[in-house]
């Protein structure tokens, strides 16, 4: 498996992940990452200042990915890390960890100095990994994300 920057020809494949892996976990289509207006055209959404996305390609297939943006009506020095969903082939092989932490890295070069995400309360596995690198639960939402549906909210210091 290797990680590498989204390409215009992922497009497609990681909102298709992305949809599917939500649809498997019961997550809502209103108020998640199934709904977002640009899920089709991440590339694009990628090219804009301190973003950047990864995806984990396995014999020529995208299986997962994750990406760093700004978190939209927070200071400069907040981020997110965005759309982090990978299809079962890539679950449990430790390559979440090895994708955040190239995301993390990415955010801190661009100078942010924490990084948030949202979650769902039944995505254990995914905020096991989350808290292992770092990342704490915390009382309220920040940000204008238009993730309504996703009730848990966690933070990273990046300093």
């Amino acid at each position: 498996m290797t990680i590498r920057k989204i390409e215009v020809n992922d497009n497609a494949a990681v909102a298709a992940i992305v949809r599917n892996v939500l649809m498997e976990l019961g997550a809502p289509k209103i108020g998640t990452a199934y709904a977002d207006p640009y899920l089709d055209h991440l590339f694009e959404v990628y090219q804009q200042p301190n973003s950047v996305y990864f995806v984990v390609v396995h014999e020529g297939e995208v299986i997962g990915g994750a990406g760093i943006g700004p978190l939209i009506n927070e200071p400069a020095n907040y981020c997110e890390l965005q759309k982090m969903y990978f299809m079962p082939a890539a679950r449990g092989l430790g390559i979440g960890q090895q994708l955040m932490q190239q995301c993390l890295t990415a955010a801190k070069q661009f100078g942010y100095e924490f990084c948030y995400l949202e979650t769902m309360p039944y995505m254990e596995a995914a905020q096991k990994l989350y808290k292992k690198v770092g990342f704490k639960v915390i009382d309220a939402p920040l940000g204008n994300t238009g993730h309504t549906s996703c009730p848990v909210w966690m933070l990273k210091s990046l300093v």
